[in-house]
């Protein structure tokens, strides 16, 4: 007697990826999550290799891991998918300091952020 199975998080026609411990702050990496919510993955993939963004190469990695997770583990088309979500979280802010003038501290603050990409499949309409 095992243990029972755990509940998927995601409904049926749905696949997710998350990428953690990505070095930029989270308000930078919704500026790239922006761009491609609510797109078709081929637009969206399109839009992450032709920006100018230094964090959209991560980006692009994470929807093509929820691409491929899509694909090979829930049998879906890839044809047929979108981008249902993709939000941004805060991760690790690492501190460091700058000695300042008259023995002041100058705080530096390297805030790593995560994101999280659902891709959904959705029936063409002729």
């Amino acid at each position: 007697m095992g243990k029972a199975k755990n509940p998927r998080r995601v409904a049926d026609n749905e696949a997710m990826a998350k990428l953690r411990m990505l070095r930029t702050s989270p308000q930078k990496l919704n500026l790239v999550a922006g761009l491609i919510r609510g797109k078709k993955v081929e637009k969206a993939l399109t839009e992450l290799t032709f920006s100018n963004k230094r964090v959209a190469a991560d980006v692009k990695k994470c929807l093509q891991s929820a691409i491929a997770n899509a694909e090979n583990n829930h049998n879906l088309d890839v044809d047929e998918l979108i981008v249902a979500e993709a939000y941004v979280g805060k991760n690790l802010i690492m501190k460091r300091g700058r000695p300042r003038a008259r023995g002041r501290f100058g705080k530096i603050i390297k805030p790593f952020s995560e994101i999280t990409i659902k891709v959904r499949q959705v029936e063409e309409q002729a």
